[in-house]
C-alpha cells in the first residue's frame, strides 16, 4: 500500500484557559487521525468551532500538538528542529487563508509577495528568473496579462482575484500540499466555482494535494475526493465523498446534509432536525459530544466516547448506534440472528437526485 503524503496519529491540541486557581483545558482537537494521498483533495468539513482551523494550524506548524504525531512524506514532523528543516517543510505545505482582503499586504504591489516567496524558498533562481516564474504562476492561476497584475496593488483587485494571488504565492514554493482554510467562503457564489476549478486543475495537472477546509458540503462534493467530518474536536466520519454523501452513517453528518438547500423540499422539512448548539469542550466528560443534539442517542453515548470504526469499504464513523446497525446488517447478511434492533434513520434529502 502506498504511503500517503500526510497522515496523523492521535493528533491532539488543548489550550489552557482561566487563571492560576481556575485553570482548565479547552479540547480544540482530540485524537484526530486521517490521511491525505498524493494528488488528492481531502475536504475537512464541520460547523464553526468544530476544530477545522486548529487542525490546519497544526499541520502548518503554527501550533505544536499537545500529543500525537504528524507524518509528512514519511517523516515525523516532531523531529524537525532546525530553522532550515522547518522552512523546507513549510515550503512543501503552505496555507491559503480565508480572508483575501487581509492575507495580502496592502502596502506593496502584488509582485512583492510572490517574488519574496520565490527568493526565500527557491534560492536557485536569480532575479530575472524570479520575475519570469512569477509571471508563469499568475498565468497558472488565471490572472492574465501577468505583467499588468504584477504591477497592481491589492486594492485594485477583487476578492476573487486576491484569492488567486494567494494561490499563486502558495505555488511559488513548489509545494506538494496546499492547506486551504475556507478559501471561497468570503467570495460571491458566482466566482466560487472558478476557485474550485483552479484547485481541481492543480491537482490534475500538477499533482498538488489539498486539505480543503469548508463548511459547505456542496463545494466539497464538487472538488474533493474524500471527506472528513469534524464535530467538537472529534473526527466523527470519514470516507470517499460520494460514499458518505450517498449513505452517511453518523447523525451529525446526516444533519449537515439535511441543511443543504433543496428547492423541491417543503418549507417545514427540517423543522426539529436540530436540537441545539454544539457543546462546550472545556474539560469535557467522557461520552459522545453530539449526544445532546442526537435524535438516536442511547445510554452508552453518555458514558463511552465512540472511536472511528470501519463500517464499510474505506468508510468509518465514530458512533455507537451506527456501529450497532452495521453489526446487525453484517449478521443479517451472514444469516446470524441478532436481537439488537438498532438502526440509524436516513434523511430523505440524500436520495433526491441532484440535491447537491
Amino acid at each position: 500500500m502506498t504511503e500517503p503524503l500526510l497522515r496523523t496519529e492521535g493528533l491532539t491540541r488543548h489550550f489552557q484557559i482561566g487563571g492560576v486557581f481556575s485553570r482548565k483545558n479547552l479540547h480544540a482537537v482530540d485524537e484526530a487521525e486521517f490521511s491525505i494521498g498524493r494528488g488528492e483533495i481531502v475536504a475537512l468539513a464541520g460547523e464553526s468551532g468544530s476544530g477545522k482551523s486548529t487542525v490546519a494550524r497544526l499541520l502548518a506548524m503554527v501550533y505544536k500538538p499537545t500529543s500525537g504525531e504528524i507524518w509528512f512524506d514519511g517523516v515525523p514532523l516532531s523531529r524537525l528542529r532546525s530553522r532550515a528543516e522547518l522552512l523546507a517543510y513549510r515550503s512543501q505545505a503552505p496555507m491559503v487563508f480565508q480572508d483575501p482582503f487581509s492575507s495580502i499586504n496592502p502596502v506593496y504591489r502584488i509582485s512583492h509577495g510572490i517574488l519574496r516567496t520565490l527568493k526565500l524558498h527557491r534560492p536557485e533562481l536569480d532575479a530575472a528568473q524570479r520575475v519570469e516564474e512569477a509571471k508563469r504562476l499568475l498565468t497558472v492561476v488565471g490572472l492574465t496579462p501577468a505583467d499588468q497584475y504584477l504591477a497592481k496593488f491589492p486594492y485594485e483587485m477583487s476578492g476573487g482575484q486576491r484569492q488567486r494571488i494567494g494561490f499563486a504565492q502558495a505555488l511559488a514554493s513548489n509545494p506538494k500540499l496546499i492547506i486551504a482554510d475556507e478559501p471561497v467562503s468570503m467570495l460571491d457564489v458566482s466566482i466560487r466555482i472558478g476557485l474550485l476549478n483552479l484547485m481541481t486543475g492543480l491537482r490534475d495537472r500538477q499533482g498538488v494535494s489539498f486539505l480543503y477546509i469548508t463548511h459547505d458540503l456542496a463545494s466539497a462534493r464538487y472538488a474533493a475526493d474524500r471527506l472528513v467530518v469534524m464535530y467538537a474536536g472529534h473526527i466523527v466520519e470519514q470516507g470517499s465523498i460520494e460514499g458518505i454523501l450517498a449513505a452517511p452513517k453518523h447523525p451529525y453528518t446526516q444533519l449537515l446534509l439535511a441543511t443543504v438547500p433543496d428547492p423541491r423540499a417543503p418549507l417545514a422539512a427540517l423543522a426539529g432536525a436540530d436540537k441545539g448548539e454544539p457543546p462546550k469542550v472545556v474539560d469535557p466528560r467522557p461520552g459522545c459530544r453530539f449526544r445532546a443534539r442526537c435524535p438516536v442517542s442511547v445510554a452508552e453515548c453518555a458514558t463511552t466516547t465512540p472511536h472511528l470504526r470501519l463500517l464499510g469499504e474505506a468508510h468509518a464513523a465514530a458512533c455507537h448506534v451506527a456501529t450497532a446497525a452495521a453489526s446487525v446488517s453484517s449478521a443479517a447478511a451472514s444469516g446470524v440472528p441478532d436481537g439488537s434492533g438498532a438502526h440509524l434513520p436516513v434523511h430523505e434529502s440524500r436520495d433526491r437526485p441532484g440535491w447537491i
